[in-house]
């Protein structure tokens, strides 16, 4: 099959496309920004790539002969302020373009909203829902609890603070219900949904088999880990406080952590329904996914990480002109020294930084970290998903 995959660089798109190419299908990759494809899939011969941007898709046109697509764009770190109405134009733009292509089905993953009073993120993954609605394709949205999985957002920040935290004074909506889902178990859904017409036009919670909460999954994970931590929630921790607390601890941005707390104090549990009838997957339990997620960090194989997509950036075509290193006119200082061993050379080279530290002035480098971290950037705790 030709299948349509937005969010290329994105955790889950990244994973679903090799998942997709091992099965055999033709994949047509939508990117923003052409330098940020995945070296994975950059030259296989069954992905074609297309530079677009659903929120300005000016006059470019999908291929018409593709039978399914899946939306996977989110912009859960944004921060912009309207950003609601940024992800539902670019789901409106989508739908418009897909609509004139031969798409059989249209595959969306979103969060679980079955509370009463939701966060402007899950407000928002519900109204991309309703938007991406139509009647020239069947629309089939699956609704996943916590994604647990090495490079996950939700798995590194709960790392972050089980294995540097041996006493948390926690704010209380670490109190507050999840069912987290593994990601192998949310890509066999993704994946073996395709064109599958029983699911056409049909939403699915998908969830992992435990109702843990926040606190729970904290103290199962430093279990995981042999580690022996305290956990003291406290009522008094504002979510502005929450949100600083998180930063300042974890790898996250600033906004992103806003978007979590706003999230973590609604409850994330999942409704049963017939999806099982169709796709046969027994779900992991949390500590399971997260002993396989380790699995994959120690084996120096994490295919994807939030932090691609979260440090995602486009230069204009006007800006992109004045960065590149000039040819001509200019004067050039080369120097060259012959190696004895080149591959050793360069992984010494793509291992500076990180826990490696820097060859000088070591520590001119964490304070730059440090004051990036005080005005609002990640400083020097993004870290690094292998070693070289």
């Amino acid at each position: 099959m030709k299948i349509l995959i937005t969010g290329t660089t994105g955790y889950i798109a990244k994973r679903l496309a090799l998942k997709l190419l091992e099965e055999k299908h033709e994949l047509i990759c939508c990117v923003r920004d052409k330098s940020r494809i995945p070296d994975e899939i950059e030259n296989h011969p069954d992905v074609t790539f297309i530079k677009i941007d659903f929120l300005n898709p000016k006059k470019i046109e999908l291929p018409k002969n593709i039978d399914a697509a899946y939306y996977l764009i989110h912009s859960m770190a944004s921060n912009k302020g309207d950003f609601e109405s940024l992800e539902e134009r670019c789901a409106k733009n989508f739908k418009e373009l897909v609509a004139k292509t031969n798409c059989k089905q249209v595959l969306y993953l979103s969060g679980i909203v079955n509370d009463d009073s939701l966060s402007k993120h899950l407000q928002s993954r519900l109204q991309v829902e309703n938007t991406l609605k139509s009647s020239h394709y069947g629309l089939t949205t699956f609704r996943a609890g916590i994604i647990v999985g090495s490079g996950s957002a939700s798995f590194e920040i709960i790392r972050d603070l089980v294995e540097k935290l041996p006493i948390m004074i926690t704010p209380r909506w670490l109190n507050t219900k999840s069912q987290p889902i593994a990601i192998r178990d949310v890509l066999t859904y993704l994946s073996q949904a395709l064109l599958k017409k029983e699911l056409y036009n049909n939403s699915y919670d998908i969830y992992g088999p435990e109702v843990l909460t926040y606190k729970q999954m904290l103290l199962q994970f430093a279990q995981v880990r042999k580690l022996k931590r305290s956990i003291i929630t406290l009522p008094i921790l504002t979510p502005r406080l929450s949100s600083y607390w998180l930063y300042f601890v974890t790898s996250t941005s600033f906004q992103l952590a806003k978007t979590l707390v706003d999230s973590m104090k609604v409850e994330v549990i999942g409704k049963s329904s017939n999806i099982n009838q169709y796709i046969h997957v027994d779900p992991l339990p949390y500590k399971k996914a997260v002993d396989l997620a380790f699995q994959k960090i120690e084996q120096n194989s994490v295919i994807s990480s939030w932090k691609d997509a979260i440090s995602s950036g486009v230069f204009t075509d006007q800006l992109s002109k004045h960065v590149e290193v000039p040819q001509f006119g200019c004067f050039k200082d080369e120097r060259s020294r012959k190696v004895n061993d080149e591959n050793y050379t360069l992984e010494k080279i793509w291992s500076i930084g990180g826990k490696n530290g820097w060859y000088s002035y070591d520590f001119l480098w964490k304070v730059r970290g440090f004051l990036d971290k005080l005005f609002g950037g990640v400083g020097l705790r993004r870290g690094r998903t292998h070693d070289t």
